[in-house]
């Protein structure tokens, strides 16, 4: 059955027929037919199709594509998010306390908050996202985590290198045998990805040597590489993503001049988390430096219930405007399409013919809204079953 979309005041597409920046028609309407775009541009000029959903002057734009989140977890850690914001920052140690509930709480338990939290997205017009491991940190607890993760995304992430658990402290080497070894081979049939928290200004997590061994493990066994990059410090995340061809470079918040020439050199994505500095009183990326480099840029969450539990691609975008120096529409530009290349995918982050029919209405006249009224559920994904 197809359908058309119509009285749609204004449309991003993304597509380069149209001129205007975003690939905006106004007065628009889109036809989706067997859950792909058939067909964009003016309503006037709409062909029929079986069912006609008039939106009646709202605003229409990709579905936010949010390329990093950490959705498999249990516990709740607002008394750590209470006691940075009166002054104690951030080292990524709260980490444990999550892994410790996430390790005691049944698969239904695990499964109920994931489906909570994916429906929660999707009211705020997320419709791909990508979900990690990293809060089991033992084999039997990152396959569980994998494995839920896999039944609401294709979108899963191996990061069985997010922290060193307790039980291996001063064991570092034998946990990194674990995860390059008997833990990648259960896990990496259940995943798309490998990440690691590469981050010499943490105790807990990794350096840049035992980076790249978990990586080239990774790469070994078939996954596409993710690294969690330059967010407490300066250090060797962000060059080993570019030199090793990794999808996407995510936090780049504290970046040398090399770095930000790498990244504008190489395909690596750099995702900017703005709801992470605005969780944890860090410094903001430079979005602008990044931009202006020629660097490609995408937006996400990292929703996870220490560092950042927002949900709100919206709000990132928000942040992205006003913390960040970007402009709306360079801001949802890197919450959609920039996002689909962070997943090295081509059929979501815009409307083009052929792509994903992935529609998130806005309850407001133009995209600019997002940014304009921060705070306000405008946006949801709509739903065309």
């Amino acid at each position: 059955m197809s359908t058309v979309v119509t009285g749609i005041g204004e449309l991003v597409t993304h597509d380069e027929r149209f001129t205007s920046d975003l690939g905006v028609v106004t007065d628009a309407a889109v036809v989706v037919e067997d859950g792909r775009v058939a067909w964009t541009g003016p309503a006037r000029h709409a062909p029929a199709a079986d069912r006609v959903i008039d939106l009646a002057g709202r605003a229409v734009i990709p579905g936010f594509v949010d390329s990093h989140t950490h959705l498999v977890f249990a516990g709740d850690r607002a008394e750590e998010f209470e006691a940075r914001m009166v002054g104690r920052p951030y080292d990524g140690g709260g980490i444990a306390s999550t892994v410790a509930a996430t390790r005691a709480a049944t698969d239904d338990q695990l499964r109920a908050n994931l489906v909570r939290l994916v429906a929660e997205m999707r009211s705020q017009g997320t419709t791909t996202i990508e979900v990690k491991s990293g809060y089991g940190l033992a084999v039997a607890d990152e396959v569980r985590s994998l494995r839920l993760a896999g039944e609401v995304t294709d979108e899963v992430t191996y990061l069985g290198a997010h922290v060193v658990p307790p039980e291996h402290r001063g064991r570092e080497r034998d946990y990194l045998d674990l995860v390059t070894g008997e833990m990648l081979a259960a896990c990496a049939p259940h995943a798309r990805w490998v990440d690691v928290f590469c981050e010499p200004a943490s105790a807990t997590a990794f350096d840049g040597d035992a980076a790249r061994e978990v990586l080239l493990a990774g790469q070994r066994a078939g996954l596409g590489l993710r690294v969690h990059a330059n967010q407490l410090g300066a250090g060797p995340g962000v060059r080993l993503a570019v030199e090793l061809g990794a999808a996407s470079a995510d936090h780049c918040t504290h970046l040398t001049d090399a770095d930000v020439d790498a990244l504008a050199a190489g395909t690596t994505v750099a995702t900017l988390l703005p709801t992470i500095e605005f969780s944890t009183r860090s410094p903001y990326p430079d979005a602008r430096r990044l931009l202006a480099a020629g660097a490609v840029v995408a937006l996400a969450t990292d929703c996870n219930p220490g560092s950042g539990f927002s949900s709100s691609m919206p709000l990132a975008i928000a942040l992205a405007v006003r913390e960040m120096r970007m402009t709306t529409a360079e801001a949802l530009r890197a919450a959609t399409l920039g996002g689909a290349q962070a997943l090295r995918r081509d059929d979501v982050g815009h409307l083009r013919v052929g792509a994903c029919a992935d529609l998130t209405v806005l309850d407001a006249p133009s995209y600019r809204h997002l940014a304009y009224r921060p705070g306000v559920p405008l946006a949801r994904a709509l739903d065309l079953s």
